[in-house]
């Protein structure tokens, strides 16, 4: 039996207008890089997307990539589709992205125009979708031209395989130039999806003045620095974290941060947010960020991170605060 979606689910949620173009996103898209693999829980993944529906998040972000295994992930969500959410198609934005390995050969990661369709084959495949809503370049290929990566991406909204294209972590430069060779093509580059938080500024280094110039949304990922923004470091390295897995986030560099998060995390319950919510909250703060992406293991953890919806504005002196606290020396 499919899914029968809360029929308030779009009366708390807030959407915003990608860049310059028609596609409208929530501000609090989920992310499917974790925990939704073959290694993980199917019904307790399940879970958490069909109660992202009904909370009104509409974007669902994933990867060729996206497990383990590689795959996996856009496997398991197109049984989720096809089980549950089939009525809900046209409600629904799916992206998908190609560029990093995924299969052996010279063929299987980069930016040619042979890996990104025949990436996009695989995902429509494993998805069981006519076409995703965005797909992506994961990531700028240095050796490949520019102009081949972008006319991929330009065939795949052409042939009808996608409706939007982006960019995922390409830099300034590399995103005019991208969205310069988009544009001359006539499939205009949508949105980009770089890494953003609170301890990590980067896009503010000119990436956000190329966004507004150019009328590009943005979705930006690891809003709370894979974990580290959130309650879960605040006194010690949990066992089963990340960090103590050394699992992209490495123990020393959590214990260094652990002054800064213990006192954003004191402001954010001043707030009457969790540490979380208002990480969240920080990065929507900027008008070139459309959406922010969040991963969830658990429903109680996509429900606390939606309600940062609830407080999205920042006093000046709060702002200030947080300046202070993230200048401090660590």
């Amino acid at each position: 039996m499919s899914h029968q979606a809360d029929p308030n689910r779009y009366q708390n949620m807030t959407y915003a207008r990608c860049g310059r173009s028609g596609l409208k996103l929530p501000r609090i898209s989920l992310g499917l890089w974790h925990n939704f693999g073959y290694v993980d829980n199917y019904a307790v993944g399940r879970h958490i997307v069909l109660r992202a529906f009904d909370l009104g998040v509409t974007h669902f972000d994933l990867a060729n990539n996206y497990g383990p295994p590689p795959g996996s992930a856009e496997t398991n969500f197109g049984c989720m589709l096809r089980q549950d959410l089939a009525a809900y198609r046209d409600e629904l934005i799916v992206s998908t992205k190609a560029g990093y390995d995924m299969w052996p050969g010279p063929y299987g990661e980069w930016g040619s125009r042979k890996n990104l369709l025949a990436s996009l084959d695989q995902s429509l495949k494993r998805m069981g979708l006519d076409y995703v809503d965005i797909f992506y370049s994961h990531r700028f290929d240095p050796e490949t031209p520019l102009e081949e990566t972008m006319g991929a991406l330009d065939h795949a909204v052409r042939s009808g395989k996608a409706l939007y294209a982006g960019i995922s972590s390409y830099r300034p430069e590399q995103t005019r130039q991208a969205a310069a060779i988009l544009k001359k093509l006539g499939t205009p580059c949508v949105i980009h999806q770089p890494s953003y938080n609170m301890l990590d500024r980067w896009i503010e280094e000119g990436l956000t003045t190329v966004l507004r110039e150019e009328g590009i949304g943005s979705i930006v990922f690891c809003p709370l620095a894979q974990g580290q923004l959130t309650n879960r470091y605040l006194k010690d390295i949990p066992k089963d974290s990340r960090a103590a897995r050394e699992h992209f986030l490495k123990p020393a560099a959590v214990q260094k941060q652990l002054p800064k998060i213990q006192k954003l995390d004191a402001l954010a319950q001043q707030r009457g947010q969790t540490l979380a919510q208002m990480a969240l909250a920080w990065v929507l703060r900027l008008p070139e960020v459309t959406s922010a992406l969040i991963g969830a293991s658990s429903v109680a953890q996509l429900e606390d991170n939606v309600k940062a919806l609830e407080k999205l504005e920042f006093t000046a002196a709060e702002l200030a605060q947080i300046e202070s606290i993230l200048a401090a020396a660590a």
